[in-house]
């Protein structure tokens, strides 16, 4: 068991996540270092941390806590394994968010997918008070993603976070739960199945120990994984005042795209959502969309939405003044017709047999109706 891996558990003990304190601290001595100075205490550069959690590392058993760990199916990774997900080192190079900054120590994980390997992850959040509406757009959203192979990741909250993970996991696809607990904590205690459903095909993940319980902080600490796992964020509904609202600022300074899905312009759960658009955030309403947004340039391209081209879309100008000429409700004679389209009755005659030929137009005793396609529009 290597000394890192060993101090990295015992730092996950006793530092809160997002400690602004432990990046730089890890750059300059490295996890085993920093731990026997904090417990030696006589380093007068680490006197603050020393006195906050010198005494409690020196009562962790980092070896225990494993094998405790790994008897419950739990693993610990850290940056020196090949699963470790490379996007989470981005969070040591920006500006913090809430006194918040930072890559963890290291991530407890349950379940078999492998963090590794779950490149171009995108992260569908949202509001806990969410819609019909929004639960379906994230479910259909997460579902889309997962059959082109694309991982889910969320939080594992009431409304959008367990849309988005039901949606996935009913496609057969990979999705993440990232917890502001640890990984053997059913956090809401409702999930518990949802959870346990997610750590069979793919992977519950948290950066604190196991049996550690949710903190008011802890959910925004949480959220700047959520970001750094994945290759953007869609924010499906969220409050003015929203967690989801956190993952999105999160995602912005680690320059992953920012994607919202509109609502309704009355409703408070799309508002946020409606904010992050009107700064800049892109506007998705489908799986495709959120693909060609998030993945390499010219990969999943969407082709613009185009009306359906009708029969009538075809015709010349001079035809479509000669078909608005008949009446809806009565036919008319060719000279009629002549006469409201202001066209020749040589003219009316030529369009009328070619509207005949393509189902537009119909002749019953010498005089011309138009027919249910032509009504189309």
């Amino acid at each position: 068991m290597s000394p890192d891996r060993l101090a990295r558990v015992a730092l996950s003990k006793v530092f809160e996540p997002g400690d602004l304190r432990l990046p730089a601290l890890l750059a300059h001595y490295g996890a085993a270092d920093i731990v026997s100075r904090l417990v030696a205490g006589n380093d007068p550069r680490l006197h603050e941390a020393s006195a906050d959690v010198g005494s409690r590392l020196a009562s962790v058993n980092a070896a225990a806590d494993l094998e405790r760990a790994a008897q419950a199916g739990i693993r610990f990774v850290t940056p020196e394994d090949d699963e470790w997900p490379a996007g989470l080192d981005d969070l040591d190079h920006i500006e913090p968010v809430q006194e918040m900054v930072g890559a963890p120590v290291g991530l407890w994980v349950r379940g078999p997918a492998r963090l590794g390997r779950l490149t171009q992850s995108v992260a569908v959040v949202g509001a806990r008070d969410a819609t019909t509406y929004g639960c379906n757009v994230a479910a259909q959203i997460a579902g889309e993603l997962v059959v082109a192979d694309r991982p889910v990741v969320s939080g594992a909250a009431f409304g959008i976070d367990r849309a988005a993970h039901l949606g996935a996991l009913s496609m057969r696809g990979t999705t993440v739960a990232v917890l502001a607990c640890g990984v053997d904590v059913a956090y809401p205690v409702a999930h518990g199945s949802m959870l346990d459903d997610i750590a069979r095909t793919g992977a519950v993940v948290s950066e604190l120990p196991p049996g550690q319980t949710v903190k008011r902080q802890r959910f925004l600490s949480r959220n700047r994984l959520i970001a750094a796992f994945s290759e953007g964020v869609v924010v499906v509904e969220a409050a003015i005042r929203s967690g989801a609202l956190n993952t999105a600022t999160w995602a912005d300074r680690l320059s992953r795209p920012v994607m919202a899905v509109p609502g309704p312009i009355t409703s408070a759960q799309s508002q946020g959502a409606h904010e992050l658009i009107r700064r800049g955030g892109l506007l998705v309403t489908r799986g495709a969309e959120v693909l060609e947004a998030s993945a390499p340039m010219g990969s999943h391209a969407v082709a613009d939405r185009r009306a359906e081209v009708l029969p009538r879309d075809r015709l010349t100008r001079r035809a479509k003044q000669v078909i608005d000429a008949l009446e809806v409700d009565r036919a008319m004679t060719l000279e009629e017709v002549s006469a409201a389209a202001a066209v020749s009755p040589l003219d009316v005659a030529a369009v009328l047999q070619r509207a005949e030929v393509r189902g537009l137009v119909a002749q019953d005793c010498g005089r011309w109706v138009l027919t249910s396609l032509a009504l189309r529009t």
